[in-house]
């Protein structure tokens, strides 16, 4: 899949989430919980390493129950069920290479892979955090303006060297534009928005260039979305840090 296919992948993605926390709790959790599923499905190819479909189960159900728990926890304990199901599903890998027996090829590369990919997995569930904090959206909006431009200019075929910090620098940049047209969030805690998004996303991009390998579609479309939930997780935490 060509690389603006999977930027494409990421902004609908992202789309979704804001289209769902501006339509109801329902529906975000339903665009939450797909998404997480999404993830688990694709990350065993994009690790290309064995037991896939039993890792897509443990990768991505404790993302699509992390969703679940944020959306109908009572406040201010949005993620409080969130440690508990990163760690389920990181004993559930564990365990599934335990049974898998000694000797099996990758099963370092399984563990520390599919790990990973439980903890981006739940970590979607931010977005659900974001949206209900204070019942203001202000913040969710600023995030996903900031991780589009982001993801835009990652499909700009330049070097890496000049697309990565391009990226960071655009997406500071509007979070504080963003921020200023659609709320009154102040402009510092919306530009380290946009820096910290902008850096997570171009780091996921560069990931996919080192890997050098071509992807099938389940790989790119997880490798697409992973980064897009990571970063609700993020918004909320400066949310609630910065301006709370």
């Amino acid at each position: 899949m060509k690389p603006w296919q999977m930027g494409t992948i990421g902004l609908t993605g992202l789309a979704a989430i804001v289209v769902g926390a501006y339509s109801s709790p329902v529906v975000l959790m339903v665009a939450a919980v797909v998404l997480a599923l999404a993830v688990g499905v694709g990350w065993p190819h994009f690790l290309g390493i064995p037991a896939r479909k039993t890792l897509a189960v443990l990768i991505g159900l404790p993302g699509a129950g992390s969703a679940v728990a944020a959306t109908y926890v009572p406040a201010p304990a949005f993620l409080d069920w969130t440690p508990a199901f990163i760690a389920a599903g990181v004993v559930a890998v564990f365990v599934m290479q335990l049974i898998r027996g000694t000797g099996q090829a990758q099963r370092l590369e399984s563990i520390l892979g599919s790990c990973a990919g439980v903890l981006l997995g739940c970590l979607g569930a931010g977005w659900i955090a974001a949206s209900r904090f204070n019942g203001v959206r202000e913040m969710l909006l600023v995030a996903a303006i900031s991780a589009a431009v982001a993801l835009l200019t990652g499909l700009v075929r330049w070097p890496d060297r000049i697309v990565a910090p391009l990226g960071i620098v655009l997406a500071g940049l509007a979070g504080p534009l963003a921020g200023l047209i659609f709320s009154d969030i102040a402009v510092v805690p919306a530009a380290l928005v946009g820096v910290v998004i902008g850096s997570v996303l171009v780091s996921f991009r560069r990931l996919v260039i080192l890997r050098g390998e071509a992807l099938n579609v389940a790989a790119a479309i997880s490798v697409a979305i992973a980064p897009v939930l990571a970063v609700g997780s993020l918004a909320y935490f400066i949310d609630k840090i910065l301006i709370y």
